[in-house]
């Protein structure tokens, strides 16, 4: 899970910065920025509607983007001979099936790349779900209540006017069930693509990657997309997640493209092993916090943005049986 961060501004505003040290800033309000263009070397597909922006972004992959609300979530399509995987079903405030229908007729897999409630929000949508078999994630297949993603659906959590047919005050992610659980290795035959099955916990217990070796095609969920990283939440476990970067990286050179799951659909390949360095001064630079603060810490390492906590930092993790939304606090 990301808010957009207006970072270009903090930075600015502040009076010295080194990319060879972290820096600490400050941000007290998040604010959408409101600007799709950062997909823009993409053709924006007849697929599209008022709500979802769909792009073509490799061979027989769509991008399924959600720009006007600040998570800014994307679904992947990846489309086989006899049938296809849609990684993500995004946040649930619109209908993500009858968009896939247009794209394609083939029988529809959905994976989560994790499950907090951005990426399943259209779970109920659909009947052919594979997960993780995690207490984690059988907790988060009841669904999560107003009360728990409420922040997300304010009048400021949109840069358009919030639509007018949805029930922003009492909305919520309705309940789901997985068809099959899927391990660590698996592979799954779309006909004449083989997908397999990545574990990469760390951002939360059940977050998976899917690697497409014959294409060369990464999808890395929220492990990374490139945007500020959030390694917040009480279910985050800081050193999974290094684990996670580092079997990332021997893979990075085996693929041409990444694909995350907010704000950019596609990315070269590279950025993992920035990703990777950035993540050893994160975990290992004792003064970027007090022990004591439990708030959001927002920090930038050579390039590299991250969202996250002293708890976490400090190696802590919450009861991971109870789920999360995304948004539960330490």
């Amino acid at each position: 899970m990301t808010k957009t961060i207006l970072i270009a501004l903090i930075l600015l505003s502040m009076k010295s910065y080194s990319e060879e040290k972290p820096a600490l800033f400050d941000d007290s309000a998040y604010k959408h920025t409101c600007d799709t263009n950062f997909n823009d070397e993409f053709v924006l597909s007849e697929y599209s509607d008022d709500w979802f922006q769909v792009y073509k972004t490799d061979k027989n992959v769509y991008s399924i983007v959600e720009p006007y609300q600040y998570q800014e979530s994307i679904s992947h399509l990846i489309i086989g001979q006899n049938k296809a995987i849609l990684l993500d079903t995004g946040i649930g405030l619109f209908r993500i099936r009858p968009v896939v229908e247009q794209i394609t007729d083939l029988p529809i897999i959905v994976i989560n790349s994790h499950t907090h409630f951005d990426h399943v929000g259209g779970n109920w949508e659909f009947s052919n779900i594979l997960a993780i078999d995690t207490s984690y994630t059988k907790a988060n297949m009841a669904g999560f209540q107003h009360n728990r993603i409420a922040q997300d659906f304010t009048d400021n959590s949109f840069c358009i006017d919030p639509p007018i047919n949805a029930d922003l005050e009492n909305i919520y992610t309705k309940q789901w069930e997985a068809s099959e659980y899927i391990k660590d290795g698996d592979t799954i035959d779309l006909g004449d693509r083989i997908i397999e099955i990545l574990q990469v916990p760390g951002h939360t217990p059940d977050s998976l990657a899917l690697l497409d070796r014959k294409e060369r095609l990464l999808f890395t969920g929220d492990t990374y997309y490139d945007a500020e990283l959030w390694l917040y939440v009480p279910e985050t476990n800081i050193k999974n997640y290094q684990n996670s970067i580092d079997r990332l990286v021997t893979i990075e050179t085996q693929v041409d493209y990444i694909f995350g799951a907010h704000r950019t659909v596609r990315v070269d390949t590279g950025i993992l092993k920035n990703v990777r360095e950035a993540v050893k001064k994160l975990t290992s630079d004792k003064n970027l916090f007090e022990k004591n603060d439990i708030n959001q810490l927002f920090i930038r390492i050579d390039g590299i943005d991250f969202v996250t906590a002293a708890p976490v930092l400090e190696g802590k993790q919450g009861d991971i049986s109870k789920g999360g939304s995304g948004y539960d606090t330490w």
